[in-house]
């Protein structure tokens, strides 16, 4: 039987603190991971009842408001409050997606907030992206010709090829998908995951770009390619609606059509 051993200082045993909103009519608890590698502690919860109504409608609102007002020592990320660049991505209420498109009021009871899981975690809600943005890398995301065509050159496209690369493009990096995907979970050092296949389909679906054998070369692994079994958390969690499983779907297939 095979026996499992937590790192160091994984459980969640530390003594968490609770902060009250007196006299709110409207409130809402807030139980959040927290980290400090610096201390030399195991997480803990810590607890935050907020007044609604002197708060924003997103948890990322709440989240802002405990760190001005509450806890400055609270840590996450965060930017454009738009759902546009991803930073905010966390787990809530057991769901991955992004702080600042969830609102408060869609949520049920107490909100539990914790780091995306599967990853190192930096601190608190921070998780760590090394790993993720190097898989990214080694896709080369980027337009490759061979062609000899003069520098400047424009590469036209019509409607109907540029078409192919919509739900591909809106693909936001926050990882919200891979880090729901059980074969990730267990394969990661191999496996690409859902997100960055779902980037690597963007540019073999691109008409602009030469280099389709090769990277389909690349991609044609056991692991690389073939660890996803179309369990579908990745389009379950989706904060921009893709679906990353039809994205391998169709590199699957353009690998067999050319066998």
């Amino acid at each position: 039987m095979a026996t499992l051993t937590l790192p160091k200082n994984s459980r969640i045993t530390g003594q968490g603190q609770a902060y009250k909103a007196d006299g709110a009519a409207r409130s809402r608890t807030f139980r959040i991971y927290r980290w400090n590698p610096d201390s030399g502690e195991n997480p803990r919860y810590d607890t935050f009842e907020l007044d609604l109504d002197q708060t924003g409608p997103m948890v990322l609102d709440a989240l802002i408001k405990i760190k001005n007002e509450i806890d400055p020592t609270l840590t996450f990320r965060r930017s454009c409050r738009e759902g546009i660049c991803g930073s905010c991505s966390m787990n809530i209420n057991g769901k991955n997606g992004l702080a600042c498109t969830t609102a408060i009021e869609d949520l049920k009871g107490e909100v539990r907030i914790t780091p995306l899981p599967h990853m190192e975690v930096i601190k608190d809600l921070v998780p760590d992206f090394t790993h993720f943005y190097a898989q990214y890398a080694s896709i080369r995301p980027w337009l490759q010709t061979v062609s000899t065509e003069p520098s400047g050159k424009e590469r036209l496209q019509s409607p109907e090829q540029r078409a192919k690369l919509d739900g591909l493009y809106e693909c936001i990096l926050c990882a919200c998908c891979s880090t729901s995907c059980p074969s990730y979970w267990w394969n990661s050092d191999k496996f690409l995951g859902p997100a960055i296949l779902l980037q690597a389909y963007r540019w073999l679906a691109d008409s602009r770009d030469e280099m389709t054998g090769e990277r389909l070369d690349e991609l044609e692994d056991p692991f690389r390619l073939y660890r996803c079994h179309t369990i579908m958390n990745c389009a379950n969690v989706c904060p921009k609606g893709l679906s990353p499983a039809k994205a391998i779907a169709e590199i699957k297939k353009m690998a067999a059509e050319r066998a």
